[in-house]
């Protein structure tokens, strides 16, 4: 292309060509109207240029997405994580839960399928819950599905906790309203009707390491008991086959 007719020879407003300012555009936008209403034409808007010329640099807003959380995730230090499995697993998982509580949109955008696969070298914290299981004893497919539990956990409790928070700042809803579960039967219902002025105060509870170690504990008993049937399987199938 000349220099005559190539995009950098336009008067007017010079085309934005750092990534930088793309990603802090894209982050003013979702801090202000939430990543659902995204959109490159939305921010081709907020940074004053064609929305042509944005796609010179992102094709599409899944992309502009992974190029955000690619680059939080990256800003994640990477600790020096305990030697012990087990620990480490804890560890690494509750590092995603903090990263992902101070982002909880980037935690939803998560959850659709095969989007972490997409991450790169941003996926060590996967690995090493992964390597964890593995080294603890389990199998590689026991070690894929205790992930996918861990994250499961961990992904829901965060934005269980970020959606009720919205929706009660949304709705100006004063802390100390009616108790729950005031209109059941009692007769019927008993231990939620005797709990529901608590019930509140009882889910604010930050909880989240109690129930992922009972988790991590649970998840690495079930695969151990699991691996001598596994393996007697795998002999009888290949006594079978001989």
């Amino acid at each position: 292309m000349s220099g005559r007719n190539a995009p950098h020879g336009r008067t007017g407003r010079p085309p934005v060509t750092s990534r930088a300012q793309i990603l802090d555009a894209a982050r003013r936008l979702i801090n202000r109207d939430g990543w659902e209403k995204l959109s490159i034409r939305r921010l081709a808007t907020e940074l004053g240029i064609g929305t042509m010329t944005l796609y010179h640099h992102v094709r599409d807003k899944e992309d502009l997405l992974l190029l955000l959380i690619t680059e939080y995730a990256d800003q994640v230090p990477q600790p020096d994580l305990p030697g012990e499995p087990r620990e480490r697993i804890i560890a690494t998982a509750t590092l995603v839960h903090d990263a992902l509580a101070a982002w909880p949109w980037a935690a939803e955008v998560l959850t659709a399928d095969g989007f972490i696969g997409r991450l790169g070298e941003s996926v060590w914290m996967v690995e090493s819950i992964v390597a964890g299981a593995v080294d603890h004893g389990c199998t590689p497919e026991q070690a894929v599905h205790v992930f996918r539990h861990i994250w499961y956990y961990t992904v829901g409790e965060i934005l269980v906790r970020a959606h009720s928070a919205q929706q009660a700042a949304d709705a100006g809803r004063p802390a100390d309203r009616e108790p729950l579960f005031s209109g059941l039967d009692t007769s019927r219902m008993p231990h939620l009707v005797a709990i529901g002025d608590r019930w509140r105060t009882l889910s604010a509870q930050d909880t989240y390491s109690q129930g992922l170690r009972a988790l991590v504990d649970g998840l690495l008993a079930q695969a151990a008991s699991e691996t001598p049937h596994r393996v007697a399987a795998a002999k009888r199938a290949d006594g079978s086959a001989e």
